[in-house]
């Protein structure tokens, strides 16, 4: 019964990095098409930045503490970015710099985007 609390946990957790992170993607496509100001946009992805962080940590060790090592191991690499981005204080988006910035900030949600969706897919399997 344990192993069902754990799966159910674990996919409510990826579950909410995905929203956060697509939430963010959204807000930026609608920057780039216009629908949305820059400051709007830059304030809703930065309400959101620090709760994907801790969520992700929150995944980090909730795999380690249930002795999966290999999903522990990779979800490293999305972890470590996040914090190096956070101690290089490069974790929010500027008002100011969202227009030069929106192609890298796209490619890097995408970039979370595709390491969830291959550690949802390395979970799966492991069941």
């Amino acid at each position: 019964m344990a192993d069902v609390w754990e799966w159910v946990l674990v996919f409510f957790t990826l579950l909410a990095i995905t929203i956060l992170v697509v939430f963010q993607l959204t807000c930026l496509a609608d920057l780039e098409c216009d629908y949305i100001n820059p400051y709007d946009s830059a304030s809703r992805i930065n309400k959101v930045v620090l709760p994907e962080y801790i969520v992700q940590g929150v995944l980090c060790l909730l795999y380690l503490g249930t002795g999966h090592w290999i999903m522990a191991l990779l979800c490293g690499p999305y972890l470590y970015h996040n914090v190096q981005l956070y101690l290089q204080r490069q974790h929010l988006i500027d008002v100011t710099e969202i227009f030069n910035q929106l192609n890298r900030e796209k490619n890097q949600r995408l970039w979370k985007l595709g390491l969830i969706f291959s550690t949802l897919e390395y979970d799966e399997h492991s069941l």
